[in-house]
């Protein structure tokens, strides 16, 4: 199984920072709330002196949404709009530890951090823009078919895994309580995304092993190295 963003958006994003982290034979039943907390509070304490809106990270993500068409207070990152949803309500609802755990780094880094069921991927997994036969299943179980040229994240069957780049993920790849492999995907556009982008892998990274003992890989993609590629371990195997 292989992702990567294509060259066409390597061309218009050159900016672009991608961490990709690969973990095999989680389970629904571990715990990462003390994780969760901690990395809550990191977002809570940015929070109290600056709204979302003007943070780096999400700066930078609205000007690459314009540069893609869209308006960018209509159409948010998705880290975006977990912030926003935390500033208002102050949490957000528990789904899955890895889920949870995922969310509350996004709040922290202020950086889109997407979690693909590994066993709902066929093929591969690639950043591209839309040709329009594309599918992709809401999670309210509604199909719809991204425009053409619309930034997705596709896979080998033509399945839409994500809309709008980091704006909305499917609902057919998203983790679940009988998920073991997970890919996870983070993306930053900003001045420090190099730094940031590492340091939060190392804080998914350690955040993981301490709630399952497992060790992800990891690496940081770019133009050079645009592609990160692995052999799924059978569910059944887990």
């Amino acid at each position: 199984m292989h992702f990567q963003h294509s060259k066409q958006i390597w061309r218009d994003f050159p900016e672009l920072v991608p961490g990709v982290l690969l973990v095999e034979g989680i389970t629904a039943d571990a715990s990462t709330a003390a994780a969760v907390a901690e990395l809550s509070a990191v977002a809570a304490s940015r929070l109290a002196t600056t709204s979302e809106g003007e943070f780096p990270e999400v700066q930078a993500w609205r000007r690459a949404f314009s540069r893609m068409g869209l308006k960018p207070t209509q159409y948010r990152s998705a880290s975006e709009s977990l912030l926003r949803r935390y500033r208002k309500q102050g949490s957000l609802p528990q789904v899955h530890p890895l889920v949870d755990l995922c969310n509350a780094a996004s709040l922290a880094f202020a950086i889109p951090v997407a979690a693909f069921d590994v066993a709902r991927i066929t093929g591969h997994l690639e950043v591209r823009h839309a040709t329009g036969n594309e599918s992709y299943l809401t999670f309210a179980g509604d199909v719809e078919h991204p425009d053409a040229g619309e930034v997705i994240f596709a896979d080998g069957a033509e399945l839409a895994h994500a809309r709008r780049w980091t704006n909305r993920q499917s609902g057919a790849s998203a983790v679940r309580a009988t998920t073991t492999n997970v890919l996870i995907v983070t993306e930053a556009l900003h001045d420090t995304a190099p730094h940031d982008i590492r340091a939060l892998q190392a804080t998914l990274a350690t955040a993981i092993d301490a709630a399952w003992s497992l060790t992800p890989a990891s690496t940081v993609l770019s133009q050079s190295v645009p592609g990160f590629t692995f052999t799924p371990v059978p569910p059944s195997s887990s």
